[in-house]
């Protein structure tokens, strides 16, 4: 099944105020990708809409966010039930630095309903860090119930490497990066791969813009039935979703 777990829409300041949940969902439906999350900064107040929006075009959604740590790296956050998704959210929300968002200078942060209607606004500037170590936010999340996987660990900014200078072990169900095998930020001519620790590696669009979407999926090794072991209208097993990831090239 083709996949994409790092997507962001009009709830994220960086990103369009025309990426609703309906939009993503039926641009990335067009592009054939048939299991996707949405993980906007700190927050899954969009993921309700999103849910709607996936299961009406046929796609198995996943729920999150890109929680920013206390060292400014970014981690992508999975949820398979909405509920537990919303709850982690709440106490995410609860610990970012409480800086106010200014709308004209960095950007909207509207949640909507299955209409595209704008419901809220969110208060604080949903990018800033929130109290919680990169050595925490792996077992937090599994309080949950959620998996967790590093974000763009090949990337110059907000990421393992350029935080911390390394890919640092966890409890992570997989490394994301821009391109496989991940290069070193730093261009050591001696050593240009990044040492991932034999953890399974995938690619995200990390859409910010409609044509964001569908622009870095890849293949998970599953079938809908065993994701949606209990129909296509219940939530897919983390079980079975940790698994097809485990099964994903590590180098």
């Amino acid at each position: 099944m083709l996949a994409d777990l790092h997507n962001h829409s009009c709830l994220s300041p960086c990103g369009s105020l025309d990426m609703s949940p309906c939009v993503l969902a039926e641009t990335a439906a067009e592009k054939k990708i048939e299991i996707l999350a949405l993980t906007d900064h700190n927050s899954s107040l969009n993921c309700p809409a999103f849910d709607y929006h996936c299961k009406r075009v046929g796609i198995i959604p996943l729920y999150g966010m890109e929680v920013t740590t206390q060292e400014e790296i970014h981690v992508v956050t999975l949820f398979t039930v909405l509920e537990a998704a919303m709850t982690f959210s709440e106490y995410i929300y609860s610990i970012i630095t409480p800086f106010l968002n200014n709308p004209e200078k960095t950007g909207d942060q509207v949640y909507v309903d299955y209409d595209d209607d704008i419901i809220g606004e969110v208060e604080y500037f949903l990018p800033n860090a929130a109290d919680i170590s990169v050595n925490t936010i792996g077992l937090k999340a599994q309080e949950f119930n959620g998996i967790v996987i590093p974000a763009h660990i090949d990337r110059p900014a907000f990421s393992m490497t350029s935080q911390l200078g390394v890919v640092v072990q966890g409890p992570w169900a997989a490394m994301e990066c821009v391109r496989i095998p991940p290069l070193s930020i730093f261009g050591n001519l001696a050593s240009p791969l990044l040492d991932t620790y034999n953890y399974p590696l995938i690619t995200g669009s990390d859409a910010h813009y409609i044509e964001h979407i569908g622009r870095r999926p890849f293949s998970l090794d599953i079938t809908a039935e065993e994701l949606l072991p209990d129909g296509p209208e219940s939530s897919a097993d983390i079980a079975a979703l940790k698994a097809a990831l485990d099964r994903r090239p590590r180098e």
